[in-house]
């Protein structure tokens, strides 16, 4: 599957919308370790002593002849051999954009036979679906110290999904003639986060044990709403989607979208966009209207669905959300800020559910 830097978001190529962010000079940080010091692997690992302490022993910086002991709880192996990742988190409020800069890692567990690795990062936001919004770095070969400097962006982050979804940064290796091997993760709860503040982290990865995730968001979509009080009519604009889950076997979608104003309105009811190829970033940026007085709005419902073209055969739903009264949420607030605001357009993001307790018609 909409978080300040421009950014010419790619449509048509990826599943993740990735920027290159280029040198600059660094800007003084204040990192939040949740590590003490002494539990960070340098790029020259030094053999421990003849008789180690019950703790596995970390280097200081310099590099000198004795060592600390390391106290903490958890199993020395995550706090000495997997190693350390800094990046920096941005939320834009009025972009609803979350910025996700992976700088560097550091002291990475070696995981092939030449004592090195091929890490990539990889970005998941908690709880969510588990294809339409990861977003990963590119695969750097041969290193224990990566340099990613490579910015992931989140499209469509309301300020109320800020309070209570988790980013989850996890750091792998790629392995061409295999399953790619996890070395070690964070994650960071975004209600932590100050808007409009980059915040800056540097953290040892851990090994977690997987959770159980809710698998329904699918993507999001981002519309618009406006009654126009002279032709009393409602104009609802479909403008573009982020994050889309991909249901073709070449990783991608050939999506559409279907919206469709109920009850009682007839075969007028029902609109659909253009479909557009290949691609789980579409942009639409077409606009529908429905006569209706604005009395009746409050007993309608408007249905939005995003649908994968198949030809000869039936498409497939990929996800879709429903605005009005008898909504909760975001479509809730959509709806009463456009019944409130006559000729005014009010522009929302929204989360796409794979529902099975809401019937979206193909």
């Amino acid at each position: 599957m909409s978080l300040i830097p421009a950014v010419n978001v790619e449509n048509n190529h990826a599943e993740k919308v990735r920027t290159m962010s280029s040198p600059a000079v660094e800007e003084p940080r204040q990192p939040v370790v949740s590590c003490p010091a002494s539990s960070f692997t340098p790029a020259t690992r030094i053999m421990p002593p003849v008789n180690p302490p019950s703790n596995n022993t970390a280097p200081q910086k310099p590099p000198s002849d004795h060592t600390e002991e390391n106290d903490n709880d958890y199993d020395s192996d995550d706090a000495t051999t997997l190693g350390s990742l800094e990046f920096s988190l941005l939320y834009e409020q009025e972009n609803h954009a979350l910025h996700c800069c992976i700088i560097k890692a550091k002291g990475l567990k070696p995981m092939d036979s030449n004592g090195l690795a091929d890490p990539y990062v990889k970005l998941h936001l908690l709880p969510g679906a588990s294809k339409s919004n990861k977003l990963r770095t590119k695969t750097l070969k041969n290193t224990l110290n990566p340099v990613w400097n490579e910015t992931l962006i989140y499209h469509g982050i309301t300020d109320e999904e800020m309070q209570r979804k988790t980013l989850r940064l996890s750091v792998s290796d790629e392995d061409k003639f295999g399953h790619n091997e996890f070395i070690g993760e964070t994650r960071v709860a975004l209600k932590k986060l100050k808007f409009d503040q980059k915040k800056s982290f540097n953290v040892c990865l851990e090994r977690v044990i997987p959770v159980s995730e809710d698998s329904e968001e699918r993507g999001r979509i981002l519309i618009s709403l406006m009654f126009n009080s002279q032709q009393s009519r409602l104009i609802v604009g479909v403008i573009r989607c982020a994050h889309l889950a991909a249901m073709d076997s070449n990783g991608y979608s050939d999506p559409f979208v279907k919206i469709c104003l109920r009850p009682d309105m007839g075969k007028k009811a029902k609109n659909k966009t253009q479909i557009k190829k290949k691609t789980l970033n579409p942009e639409f940026n077409e606009e529908f209207s429905y006569e209706i007085k604005h009395g009746e709005l409050a007993k309608k419902t408007l249905d939005v669905s995003v649908w994968d073209y198949d030809m000869g055969k039936s498409n497939d739903f990929i996800g879709g959300c429903q605005l009005g009264i008898q909504a909760k949420g975001e479509c809730l607030k959509h709806w009463y800020e456009c019944l409130k605001n006559k000729d005014k357009k009010i522009e929302r993001w929204h989360v796409l559910l794979n529902d099975n307790t809401v019937q979206f018609e193909d």
